[in-house]
């Protein structure tokens, strides 16, 4: 716990301009990101008697031990500044919304030759309409089976279409006339991505003129005694009114506005969002954070404007958005939504009328909100808590082990060696922190000497990081054989949270690009290119003047626990490797799957946990991961391997060309067998690069032939390679 004075600036540095502040703790993590009007004033408020600081504030400033700001001219770019610091460095005592990236939303690609209807998630894509977010899926596919009678947009995906136009029947839909079919050329595309656009229309609240226009044409069509297409026309307006209907009108005067409203206690907070397009409402969705700064409902407003439109533009930021309490600075805030959107925006509380009565439904749904989570999350979080307390009795720990890291080793026969280390944070897996290694110190199938490759290869880059930041002056003598340095580790790239990661040597620190921030540089940050003076500083590949900008990283983190999936010898092999690098406040231990028994180091006689245990329950959950996510990396690595060609090897030689010369002789075997001189034949296919294709398979080892195991038969390649 840091002392807040031991860090306060000089209140002549302060300057009192606008401008947005930074808190790192000792790690120089960003923990805390601010905006304020007057950076001098504000900062004052957080070195004060610590008696006088909410709770929350206080533990804040004594988890930090230094404060950093950048000057902006205008409240407005603070608050940009602000929200993207926020997003950048995933601040944790920062409110944060759990984002609803999940939401379906119903989208019309207008990005492609032939726009299609369908149902989207996740990030939103350039070029694509959106309507919504939806409760549901099914609410979607309900809606477009309505609408699919008056505008029969294509809704099937680029391989049907595809299969569609070379076969040239379309699909079930085309034949029903729920599809325009422009797969088969039904119609021309000018004419489908009209289609696609009326049905934009609809869906954006322009319904009157297009039910009007078939109740004229079912008029017309009954005079002319045209009754089967008038009775079809019939149909189609009261589909599109069967669609207008699921949104029921609850604005009179077609207004363009997002509702938002907020319930809270002392803990949580709950925000409902209502999205009223043409005085109908067409989405809703919500978010629940922890209250892990000091902050009212103006505040919790403010950061849920930034989530919800902080990277929206255009329609997308409607022209009314309502609230329960304005920002603390509600000009700043209206013209930042009107930079986004590109024109005025009103930032109002509902005083009266239609749209008062609208905010107190959604004020309603948000508390049913918050009701219905802290119901879910009472049992959830006593349980996790229970079982981490649990594991920090049975092993002797002096707290509850908020970050455990288990490690686990995979590998077919001695092939394909690999390790997985997964990381689970108060009881929950924390998937953007997974990594993956491959064994490189040996060959063969050492179980016990690859644990302690891993671990000493983890917490070596652990201790590059605590010496980089000034934590970790001088490295204490190694207990042990000190082992070989491992080479410069190439920088892992960068991927989504969703997505587990893959990282070959030990992953280099991430650094992703930083935003822009407009003014001078704050105090004691580095400016571009400069490089700590440590040892590591000659190596190019260390280099990066980003690594200390406070941004999660890869390896930079500590566990309480280290799990490892194995018994005494895999357990003896982690604890080895954490002495040889003078590591002693890392507790360890091992979870052996035959009887589900807890090892620890120099302990002759395991630890058995009750099999009721939620200690052992969570214990199994982690190991169990960490296995997984080491078996699919293997078994990828094998895929990987067993694809491989000889031609792979070959410089310059690139997919179309191999495909060229396999075609050409016919199988992997009969190019095997050819002479350079019929190499050359195939075209495309020069003197040097056929020297090359031979001397590649005359190097590789011809493969033992395969055998059916039912048959005894001796399978023999086929073309491309495979074998029959």
């Amino acid at each position: 716990m840091a002392d807040p004075s031991s860090y306060r600036p000089k209140p002549g540095q302060i300057p009192d301009s606008p401008g947005v502040y930074k808190f790192r703790d000792e790690h120089r993590r960003v923990i805390y990101v601010g905006k304020a009007k007057n950076l001098r004033q504000r900062l004052a408020n957080y070195f004060q008697d610590l008696a006088g600081l909410h709770p929350r504030t206080r533990t804040m400033v004594t988890t930090a031990a230094s404060v950093e700001w950048t000057v902006v001219s205008t409240e407005v770019e603070a608050l940009q500044l602000e929200y993207s610091w926020i997003k950048e460095f995933d601040p944790r005592f920062n409110v944060k919304y759990r984002d609803d990236k999940s939401y379906p939303y119903l989208a019309v690609t207008l990005n492609e030759d032939f726009p299609r209807v369908q149902v989207m998630r996740g990030a939103k894509k350039k070029g694509v309409r959106y309507f919504g977010p939806y409760g549901h899926a099914w609410a979607i596919r309900e809606t477009v089976d309505l609408m699919l009678r008056v505008f029969p947009v294509r809704t099937c995906s680029a391989g049907v279409f595809k299969n569609a136009e070379r076969s040239g029947r379309p699909c079930l839909l085309g034949y029903i006339g729920k599809c325009s079919a422009p797969c088969v050329g039904r119609v021309t595309p000018e004419e489908h991505r009209d289609l696609a656009e009326d049905f934009c229309d609809f869906m954006a609240g322009r319904t009157g003129t297009y039910i009007r226009r078939l109740e004229k044409d079912m008029t017309q069509a009954a005079e002319e005694m045209e009754y089967e297409r008038a009775a079809r026309l019939r149909d189609d307006a009261e589909a599109l009114k069967r669609a207008m209907e699921k949104s029921a009108v609850v604005l009179a005067d077609a207004t363009d506005a997002d509702l938002i409203a907020v319930a809270e206690d002392e803990l949580e907070a709950a925000v409902q969002i209502f999205h009223v397009r043409g005085g109908r409402v067409r989405g809703q969705r919500g978010w629940v954070t922890d209250k892990v700064e000091a902050v009212d409902t103006a505040g919790l407003v403010e950061h849920a404007l930034q989530q919800l439109y902080g990277e929206e533009s255009g329609d997308s930021v409607p022209k009314e958005v309502l609230v329960p309490a304005l920002p603390e600075d509600p000009d700043a805030v209206s013209q930042w939504l009107a930079d986004r959107r590109g024109s005025q925006v009103s930032l109002r509380i509902p005083q009266r009328g239609d749209k008062k009565d609208l905010m107190v439904t959604v004020q309603r749904n948000a508390q049913q909100a918050l009701g219905l989570h802290k119901t879910k999350r009472a049992s959830d979080l006593t349980t996790r808590s229970r079982a981490l307390e649990e594991i920090a009795e049975a092993l002797g720990l002096d707290s509850a082990p908020l970050r455990v890291e288990c490690f686990d080793i995979s590998h077919l026969q001695g092939d394909d060696v690999v390790a997985s280390m997964v990381v689970f944070e108060d009881g929950l897996a924390r998937k953007s922190e997974y990594r993956r290694f491959q064994i490189k110190g040996f060959e063969g199938q050492d179980d016990v000497r690859s644990m302690h490759e891993v671990i000493g290869r983890r917490f070596k880059r652990y201790l590059q990081e605590r010496e980089r930041t000034g934590e970790w002056e001088e490295t204490p003598a190694p207990t042990g054989p000190v082992p070989a340095p491992a080479p410069p580790a190439p920088a892992a790239t960068g991927e989504p949270a969703t997505q587990e990661p893959v990282v070959g040597e030990l992953a280099a620190v991430e650094a992703a690009p930083g935003a822009l921030a407009p003014g001078a540089l704050a105090p004691g940050e580095p400016a571009a290119g400069a490089v700590a003076p440590d040892a590591r500083s000659t190596d190019p590949a260390r280099e990066d003047p980003r690594e200390d900008d406070g941004r999660p990283k890869r390896f930079a983190y500590p566990p309480q626990l280290v799990v490892v999936d194995g018994g005494q010898p895999q357990v003896a092999a982690a604890k080895r490797a954490l002495d040889e690098l003078g590591i002693d406040d890392i507790a360890v231990c091992g979870l052996a799957k035959r009887l589900e028994e807890v090892w620890l180091p120099d302990d002759d006689d395991p630890v058995v946990l009750p099999r009721s245990s939620e200690g052992l329950y969570l214990l199994q959950r982690i190991r169990d991961e960490a296995h997984r996510f080491a078996i699919t990396y293997q078994r990828a690595k094998r895929a990987k391997r067993i694809r491989s060609s000889p031609l792979d090897d070959v410089p310059g030689l690139g997919e179309t060309r191999k495909q060229a010369l396999i075609k050409h002789f016919g199988s992997v075997k009969k190019l095997r067998q050819a002479t350079i001189d019929e190499i050359c034949e195939v075209p495309g296919i020069g003197r040097r690069t056929a020297e090359s294709v031979a001397a590649a398979f005359a190097a590789a080892a011809p493969a033992a032939p395969a055998v059916n195991t039912a048959t005894g038969e001796i399978i023999e390649e086929d073309d491309g390679g495979s074998r029959t």
